[in-house]
């Protein structure tokens, strides 16, 4: 009779042993079974790794994911429309790198349209250059994959000693490489390349504002990436506070959009040089209004204490320290650390330690009626040794024969911008003179 009910039960638990499924127990886990003992009479040998039986790879650690998405509606300021031949060109171009692109954007005159050009059009003879920038992941494999690709992209030197080499030039602050003056579907374009981390940690923190400081005025978003989206609403809303703290109670949407776009030029050494058109603030935003009014209203009437209806041009915001002080305390931290340490060298200012009352040290600073300068001051700290880094890189990353053709073009802007700058200068009075006063 035990022997026949042993036999029924034999099929059962044949069947539970290969079972799929996970038995569920209100109980508490068995543990473990325990590692194989090793005895030292063991005589197996270890396994000889070959191509044909490699070692299994490494596992690989999902603690810090990528973002993966953003809702729609996120960041919608930051996608501003441009004409489709424009965009169908810009994609095109983007399309035929076969290096792994995560975020890309172009910007400049042949995007948007700027004051002192004859014609917008970058296939047209005298058309301006199409500008990029290419965020990616690791730079060296980026432009192995693109030199090989892309030959004369580069220069000699920079093909003879490779990818490595391109990549370490590029991690010298602020952390770009520009491959200039190359033609692509029968334009002239221009791009830079830089990585996701360098991009995000400048769009934050305003480590160089190279970076942050283009993406301050318009650009097209061309490949989107959530995490670059996320750090640029951010990038645009410190802009903002820069800007409110540096004007006064009451002013146009045009001063407010020159104070931004300027925030990259001052303390530029290019600016200083017969290398850059010195009018090229104001030829931005007199044709880009209202791109910048897209990019930076449902930023601006998001604050406290700031007041723009849609329908109008002017604008109001509280003055006050207690107001101020919101907008001090929450700029990038380069920035913020300048400010911090310029008071922090002037005890004559009786500027009271934060560790005693941090809310009377940020009320105390904002009230201060030199802060407006030292901001601007420390804006121009920021920028100036980056500047001029990337200036020096260019004659490696263009190369001799490219340098001397860029630069000869820059001189002529220049000329063109310094010889129009008295009928500049008397249109911008004039419309300040139109403007509202504080």
């Amino acid at each position: 009779m035990i022997s026949r009910t042993h036999a029924r039960r034999i099929p059962t638990l044949v069947a539970r042993s290969l079972s799929t499924e996970t038995a569920t127990s209100s109980g508490p886990h068995p543990p473990p079974p325990p590692p194989p003992s090793q005895t030292k009479h063991s005589t197996a040998k270890p396994l000889t790794r070959t191509r044909l039986n490699p070692a299994p790879r490494p596992s690989v650690s999902h603690r810090h994911q990528v973002l993966a998405s953003l809702p729609p509606s996120f960041g919608r300021n930051q996608f501003l429309p441009v004409a489709d031949s424009t965009r169908a060109l810009l994609e095109s171009i983007v399309a035929k790198f076969e290096a792994p692109i995560r975020y890309a954007f172009a910007y400049g005159s042949g995007v948007f349209e700027q004051d002192g050009y004859t014609t917008s059009n970058p296939a047209s003879k005298d058309g301006p250059m199409l500008d990029f920038m290419f965020a990616v992941t690791h730079a060296d494999h980026w432009h192995s994959i693109n030199m090989h690709q892309y030959p004369g992209h580069y220069p000699l030197g920079a093909r003879m000693l490779g990818s490595s080499f391109v990549a370490k030039v590029e991690d010298i602050p602020p952390g770009v490489w520009f491959n200039s003056m190359v033609q692509m579907n029968g334009v002239t374009i221009k791009y830079g390349v830089t990585t996701v981390d360098n991009l995000c940690s400048d769009l934050l923190n305003w480590k160089s504002l190279y970076l942050s400081g283009r993406m301050h005025k318009p650009i097209r978003i061309i490949k989107d990436d959530a995490r670059v989206r996320l750090t640029q609403q951010v990038n645009l809303t410190s802009a903002v506070r820069t800007a409110l703290l540096t004007l006064p109670d009451g002013f146009s949407e045009t001063e407010l959009f020159e104070r931004i776009a300027g925030f990259s030029y001052g303390g530029d050494v290019r600016m200083l040089l017969p290398a850059e058109n010195r009018g090229k603030v104001g030829n931005i935003v007199r044709k880009q209004a209202p791109q910048f009014k897209e990019l930076y209203h449902r930023l601006v009437v998001a604050l406290p204490g700031v007041h723009w209806p849609a329908h109008s041009s002017t604008i109001q915001q509280d003055t006050s320290p207690h107001a101020r002080a919101a907008h001090l305390r929450k700029l990038p931290s380069n920035l913020l650390k300048g400010v911090t340490g310029h008071y922090a060298s002037q005890p004559s200012l009786s500027i009271p330690p934060k560790e005693a009352d941090e809310a009377v040290y940020w009320t105390k600073l904002a009230g201060d009626p030199a802060l407006p300068t030292v901001i601007e001051k420390e804006l121009h700290r920021i920028v100036r040794y980056p500047s001029a880094i990337q200036t020096l890189k260019g004659l490696v990353s263009a190369g001799p024969v490219k340098s001397v053709r860029y630069s000869a073009e820059k001189v002529a802007k220049w000329w063109k911008g310094s010889g129009s700058g008295s009928s500049t200068a008397s249109s911008s009075s004039s419309s300040s003179s139109s403007s509202p006063k504080p």
